[in-house]
């Protein structure tokens, strides 16, 4: 499948851009692809993230919640309850099929906690920058400042 929009003139003309290019281009991609189970994703504070992923019909130790490098994947595994097999269902909008959705997530953000209750899987998030990341002020000085100090410890200078 060919994407929708053309984004490689951005590519030679600005800086840095293939990432959120690339960003864009998945979540273009993302509307054809299977949308089960659905989820949110939400700002809880500052730097707290929340996913929640509908999971209803699966119990805690059928869902599995991993994480590697900027990514979460969710996985939902089905095991047949005890005659179920036998069951003969009108309608069935249950949907009792097993599931791997994946997060990819920003810098530094880590996974704090996961929690199932009511058919949702809530997966906290929070960003941990580390100190050496975090942005740093330089004072600037000025030249005549410089020469000054410089010419002041300068042993010719007397």
């Amino acid at each position: 499948m060919s994407p929708a929009f053309d984004f490689s003139p951005l590519y030679s003309t600005m800086i840095g851009v293939d990432r959120m290019v690339d960003l864009v281009e998945t979540a273009l991609r993302s509307q054809d692809a299977d949308s089960y189970p659905p989820y949110d994703i939400e700002k809880t504070g500052e730097d707290a993230y929340r996913i929640s992923v509908a999971a209803a019909g699966f119990a805690p130790d059928e869902l599995e919640v991993t994480t590697q490098p900027n990514l979460v994947v969710v996985k939902g595994r089905r095991t047949p309850a005890d005659g179920e097999a036998a069951r003969r269902r009108i309608h069935q909008g249950l949907a009792r099929r097993s599931f791997e959705r994946r997060f990819e997530l920003a810098d530094h953000l880590v996974v704090k906690e996961a929690r199932h209750a009511h058919g949702v899987l809530a997966i906290d998030l929070v960003r941990e920058v580390p100190e050496a990341s975090k942005p740093k002020q330089i004072p600037i000085g000025t030249g005549l400042v410089s020469l000054a100090r410089n010419a002041a410890k300068s042993p010719r200078a007397a």
